[in-house]
């Protein structure tokens, strides 16, 4: 008897809740992850605080989250989550360069971060390290965070953008990209005057004197980070 209670529970599916707000996207990494043998999809959400609640509700083991959701992004999200001692892990999957986000990921009380691009086969694996209890990221960002907890001075100044709000790097992200301030807008769910007002914040911390320094200063970064 004792070994049929074993071996039921070794058959229990992980469950796996869904932070995705492109449709089609999100059903097919339902089809992919309920194709597994050790995975289920348990729900899934288009917004962070549909996710925050449905999250509570149904417990699920992992969340699997992207960055740019309407209104509160990923990583906000991500705070709530360990603001609130949920338990549940966290793996960031996400369209955006691992080299711009992946350190704040980890901040926020992620557990691991994978882009979208990656092969299916490979999610999955990602998924499943989360589930055992490591942090997935590359090894370049693994080398990175070695490499500069290693060298970097007890008062070393921070750079720029280290100032920044989560929301801010977004924007900045989204600026270098050459999203103009309606597409930003229509990207984060926010007002025109929402995405101006970070604009002005980002330009004051970083000390540029105009919307055309910034931009400049952006598309530098997008680049400097990509590679």
């Amino acid at each position: 008897m004792a070994k049929q209670d074993t071996s039921q529970a070794r058959s229990v599916k992980q469950r796996i809740f869904i932070v995705e707000d492109h449709p089609t996207f999100r059903e097919g990494l339902v089809q992919i992850l309920n194709a597994e043998k050790d995975l289920v999809v348990c729900g899934k959400a288009g917004t962070a605080d549909l996710a925050l609640k449905e999250i509570t509700r149904l417990k699920p083991d992992l969340a699997l989250v992207d960055i740019t959701l309407p209104g509160k992004s990923g990583l906000e999200l991500i705070k709530e989550l360990r603001r609130d001692n949920r338990t549940v892990k966290v793996l960031v999957l996400s369209m955006h360069d691992e080299a711009l986000y992946a350190n704040r990921v980890l901040k926020a009380g992620g557990d691991g971060y994978i882009m979208k691009q990656e092969d299916p086969s490979e999610i999955v694996h990602a998924i499943r390290d989360v589930l055992a209890g490591h942090i997935y990221v590359s090894e370049e960002v693994l080398a990175a965070t070695a490499k500069e907890s290693a060298t970097r001075p007890a008062k070393r100044k921070a750079r720029a953008f280290d100032e920044l709000t989560d929301s801010e790097l977004e924007v900045l992200n989204l600026i270098g990209r050459g999203k103009s301030n309606q597409a930003i807008a229509r990207q984060l769910g926010a007002s025109l005057a929402n995405v101006a007002a970070h604009s002005a914040r980002i330009r004051k911390k970083l000390n540029l004197k105009s919307s055309r320094a910034l931009f400049r200063y952006a598309v530098c970064w997008v680049e400097t980070a990509a590679t």
